[in-house]
């Protein structure tokens, strides 16, 4: 029951109070009517049908008997109601109201004291209660009101506001000042102060507003409270009091959240004044003492102030200054965005401030890749890099250049990963620093730590640069122990014994290449060594090179290769002969036709082997023989083409059927070859067939 009780209600329930509302009828069929309805014609009949209020007579009293009767009837329904509902304080308010307009002052009083008895923290109340006594014109009654109500409840301002608007309604200066000061000693909020600020102004008491402004950023030690005072001295025209109090201010609230907003309004204040160079350096103080993420605002104006008073300088510092504030946003967002990193440092690198640059390369190399992973570490080592060229060429300070490439070296993992690029700009620069010895101890190092293919070529070709033959060597004897497949090696070892024109040791290289089990590119060295035996002339030795390459491969291009050279080596054996020219003919011509038959031996050679070994490489045969066709067209006179004719395949063109992992996928076009001895041997097949049958028809009839 407790629960359903409602204080406003009496001693009736909500139960008691609720409107049954009848059930809404079920609607069976819902198809639209032929006639519609709007609801504006819905709302007309039910303002037609409405019936009218019923309102209680208009009682008319005649003499003071029935005024009196009236009046204690009223009372007695007021102290009745009251009695029910003691804690409504609109009840006790029509109350008072009702003996108010009855002019029963004393008893009216007597209702509003028994009300603030009942509930004096409601400031409704006190209002309602004062407004009355001054609506009759009973001051101190009213004065007693609002001194009691400020007393009780001195943290509602509106209960001053109302106190003070009287006094000063009534000329009392005074006692609004005195009142003022009151409220001031509970330490209001900005408002508060505000209001004491405007009253004092109203009255043009410049000093006491003074005293009061200097009591409130006091009070209220805020950027908004101190911008105040300090506008306020500037509309009295105290330039110099003005200037005064932004300087207290900046220097009680530099690093308050929005002292921002107090070095704007300091430098627009300068700016008024004509003093260009003074907000300047506030601009530039609150730049470097603000941070960036704050400091939004304060870029933008700083920058239309340079567009407006300084010069081309001012006016690039300005920029880079706003610039220079996202990239420190960018790079505070997320610290291992090396793009934004490099664009940071490029900009500074433009302005051209050697500590500012420093500062940022050393931010920028201190966020590390948090995983030992090389391509977390493709962006990140191209700082260093950089770092290590700026101080070199830009700084020239060839100490922090080497302490630069020392450190990257030391930081990266080389067990995992390493970067050939790195030591080689170290090493790189300490020849250019005519520092040889550290150069090879720090080529040595990597080949220790971290060999590459790229550090051994650079250091092989220092070395032979510089004349170190033994040193190229044994390079070449260590890149080989740690790389004995690579083909590129080999071939540029053989190279360089060949060039120092050490034939049998290049040939013993070639060798010993050839006889490696593995190889990554074994087609490469072949072709080398047997380019490096024509290119010394030995025919016999190029011939068995081919021979043992065959034993290992029978590719097409190595037959066609091999005859080609049979095809060009008599020929050019013959141009270092020393004979008459018309001997020197004959001699020619002989050659050309050993020539032709050693390499057609070749083409008869492969075509055996592909016709009796690999008949399925019937594409392979055919491009051979073109090869072969091709070779003795060029010959000339010499040249024997029906010797290749009778040989060449006739081109079908069949179909077969594709198959997929679903099953038959169609039909495919292809070329096929159909070689002599083939024809041949299907025509012997049909002559067989055709014997049987005949044979057997003769013994059928017998």
């Amino acid at each position: 029951m407790a629960k359903e009780a409602d204080p406003t209600l009496g001693y009736l329930t909500r139960k008691d109070t609720e409107v049954k509302l009848p059930r809404p009828t079920r609607v069976k069929n819902k198809t639209p009517a032929p006639i519609q309805i709007t609801a504006e014609q819905i709302l007309r009949e039910a303002r037609e049908r409405q019936e009218a209020e019923i309102r209680p007579p208009k009682q008319k009293i005649t003499d003071a008997t029935e005024l009196s009767e009236y009046r204690l009837r009223k009372r007695k329904e007021f102290e009745d109601l009251i009695r029910r509902v003691r804690w409504n304080i609109s009840v006790w308010i029509k109350y008072a109201q009702w003996e108010e307009s009855q002019k029963d002052f004393n008893r009216a009083r007597s209702v509003w004291e028994r009300a603030l008895e009942v509930d004096y923290r409601n400031h409704t109340l006190w209002l309602k209660y004062a407004e009355v006594e001054m609506k009759n014109k009973f001051i101190n009654h009213a004065r007693n009101v609002w001194d009691r109500a400020v007393t009780l409840l001195p943290r509602v301002d509106q209960l001053w506001y109302k106190y003070i608007h009287m006094e000063e309604m009534l000329g009392n200066v005074a006692g609004a000042r005195q009142i003022f000061e009151r409220w001031m000693s509970w330490m209001p909020d900005q408002q508060g102060w505000l209001s004491y600020i405007k009253f004092e102004l109203r009255y043009n008491e410049i000093e006491r507003a003074r005293q009061i402004f200097e009591r409130f950023v006091q009070c209220h030690p805020k950027v908004a409270a101190w911008i105040r005072y300090a506008k306020f001295e500037m509309k009295n025209g105290e330039a110099a009091r003005s200037r005064n109090v932004y300087e207290r201010a900046v220097e009680k609230l530099a690093d308050d959240e929005e002292a921002e907003q107090l070095f704007v309004a300091f430098a627009e204040f300068e700016e008024r004044c004509k003093e260009s160079e003074r907000a300047r350096c506030i601009y530039k103080f609150a730049l470097d003492h603000i941070p960036k993420g704050r400091a939004e605002d304060l870029y933008r104006k700083f920058v239309a102030f340079e567009k407006q008073y300084g010069d081309k300088e001012g006016i690039e510092d300005a920029i880079v200054g706003k610039r220079r504030f996202q990239y420190e946003d960018e790079v505070r967002k997320n610290p291992l965005n090396y793009d934004s990193w490099f664009d940071y440092i490029r900009l500074e690198e433009n302005v051209g401030n050697k500590d500012r640059i420093r500062e940022v390369y050393e931010r920028a190399i201190s966020n590390v890749p948090p995983a030992e992973e090389k391509r977390y570490w493709q962006r990140y080592i191209y700082l260093w890099i950089n770092y290590a060229l700026y101080e070199e060429l830009d700084a020239e300070d060839v100490e922090r250049t080497r302490d630069v490439y020392r450190e990257c070296l030391k930081l990266i993992p080389h067990e995992k990963f390493s970067f050939a690029k790195l030591w080689l700009l170290a090493a790189q620069f300490e020849i250019r620093q005519l520092n040889l010895k550290a150069a090879r101890q720090i080529l040595g190092n990597a080949i220790g730590k971290a060999p590459k293919d790229k550090i051994f070529k650079k250091y092989i070709e220092i070395e032979l640069q510089l004349g170190n033959i033994d040193r190229g060597r044994k390079l070449y004897e260590k890149y080989l122990e740690w790389a004995p497949e690579n083909c590129y090696a080999w071939s540029k070892y053989a190279e360089l014994e060949r060039s120092l024109c050490e034939t049998e040791r290049a040939r013993a290289i070639f060798e010993l290449a050839i006889a490696q089990p593995a190889l990554d590119m074994p087609e490469l060295l072949w072709k080398a060594y047997i380019d490096f035996e024509i290119s010394e002339g030995e025919f016999e030795r190029t011939r068995e090179l081919y021979e043992r390459l065959l034993d290992r491969t029978k590719h097409l291009k190595v037959w066609i290769s091999y005859a080609k050279f049979e095809a060009s080596a008599m020929e050019e054996d013959a141009k270092g002969s020393d004979l008459a020219e018309d001997d020197l003919q004959e001699h020619h011509h002989e050659q050309k036709k050993q020539c032709i038959q050693h390499a057609r031996r070749v083409f008869e050679k492969a075509i055996n082997y592909y016709r009796t070994s690999a008949p399925e490489l019937k594409e392979e045969r055919a491009m051979l023989l073109e090869e072969w066709l091709n070779m003795e067209s060029s010959f000339g006179e010499l040249g024997d083409i029906s010797l290749v004719q009778a040989k060449l395949p006739k081109k079908l063109k069949k179909r077969r059927q594709m198959v997929s992992e679903d099953g038959p996928a169609g039909y495919e076009e292809y070329i096929d070859y159909m070689f002599p001895e083939e024809t041949q041997t299907t025509n012997l097949k049909i002559l067989e067939a055709a014997y049987k049958w005949k044979k057997q028809k003769i013994s059928d009839e017998d």
